[in-house]
């Protein structure tokens, strides 16, 4: 079993969803397997199912001026933000395959957000950096620690669609994080946000994007029992010889 695995670099954020949707509309096809794309995108807001425009603190003509594009997207969640050195990665996985936790015909979507975590929690200790879930409160975050608060280094948020996902996660890497006051991260105004490149220990892995991206490739693949395999293009993604066009990712 394998997960395919497309590094498509900077791309701006429609585009992003338009590779996405054509990616869905091919597992839902099974014409390929599940796949994850990994990428970063120029500044852009995006608010989920549960967001209000109450938690958009900039201005329209702010956002205008600093070309940050504003998209309502179907993925859980409130606002959040995207931008340079921050890593998103678009899970695209069929829920009833076999997956760890499987206990029915298909994945719960909040075990699947589970395993997300699982993942992206192994990726920070790889950095150095200690972190956890907080329970009703999806993403990663660090750990607390005397009168420092816990803070939130990565974000979580998909759409199941005939047992497809889609969207995923977003992991702050050398995130310019004066970006996020624009917003109330995903709708929570108590707590601040992080990146790896202000979190990591030095002795460790360096938090570069490309780092990030081998990292995080490596423990989804551990934590979904599944073997990762680089994918050249997303043609050669969407072709019916991708398997023989792939290598592992190690």
């Amino acid at each position: 079993m394998f997960i395919h695995l497309l590094h498509l670099g900077r791309v701006p954020y429609a585009e992003g969803l338009a590779i996405q949707q054509r990616v869905i509309a091919a597992r839902k096809a099974n014409l390929i397997g599940d796949t994850l794309l990994l990428l970063e995108h120029p500044p852009v807001l995006t608010l989920g199912r549960n967001a209000t425009r109450a938690n958009i603190l900039a201005s329209d003509d702010l956002l205008a001026r600093k070309g940050v594009e504003l998209h309502v997207v179907n993925r859980g969640g409130d606002v959040t933000y995207h931008g340079p050195g921050q890593l998103v990665g678009y899970p695209i996985v069929d829920l009833r395959g076999d997956l760890p936790g499987k206990k029915g015909p298909h994945l719960g979507p909040v075990d699947f957000v589970r395993l997300l975590e699982e993942a992206l929690i192994r990726t920070c200790g790889d950095f150095g950096v200690m972190a956890q879930r907080i329970c009703k409160r999806t993403g990663v975050w660090t750990l607390a620690g005397g009168s420092i608060a816990e803070k939130k280094i990565a974000a979580i948020g998909v759409h199941v669609s005939q047992g497809v996902t889609s969207h995923g996660f977003a992991v702050n890497v050398t995130t310019d994080l004066r970006d996020f006051e624009w917003i109330v991260p995903c709708g929570i105004s108590d707590r601040t946000v992080t990146s790896l490149e202000l979190e990591a220990d030095p002795t460790r892995l360096a938090p570069t994007m490309q780092n990030a991206a081998h990292a995080t490739a490596r423990n989804l693949g551990r934590v979904f029992e599944r073997q990762m395999l680089w994918c050249e293009s997303l043609d050669a993604l969407l072709a019916s010889e991708v398997p023989l066009q792939t290598q592992p990712v190690r």
